[in-house]
């Protein structure tokens, strides 16, 4: 993790992953990203309502905190694909949990 970014993370390791994971978009970015590779265009594709710049805005975000990485290739048009890290799919049983407790929620509701 960067320096400036551990250096500002609350004491709490339950608010800390809030911290980095707690935006809509972030969820459902690692959600897609769970599955493998993926390019800006089918990111927006797949997630719908997000804005071009709410988008950009949110994969640079979880760049610099070390959730997944970027790799630009010289093209034309360029092609950026998003990959996420060894952190990142670390995160996958707390989705899974999500996704399950939302599906008892659903059942009941």
């Amino acid at each position: 993790m960067l320096p400036e970014i551990s250096d500002a993370l609350p004491a709490c390791p339950v608010e800390t992953t809030l911290t980095l994971i707690s935006d809509k978009w972030k969820v459902l970015i690692l959600r897609d990203l769970l599955t493998g590779t993926k390019r800006f265009g089918e990111l927006k594709k797949s997630l719908g309502g997000v804005s071009q710049k709410v988008l950009t805005s949110q994969l640079r975000q979880m760049e610099a905190s070390g959730l997944l990485t970027r790799k630009v290739y010289a093209e034309v048009p360029p092609r950026v694909e998003y990959t996420l890290t060894e952190l990142g799919y670390i995160l996958q049983p707390v989705l899974e949990a999500m996704r399950d407790w939302g599906e008892v929620y659903k059942k009941r509701f």
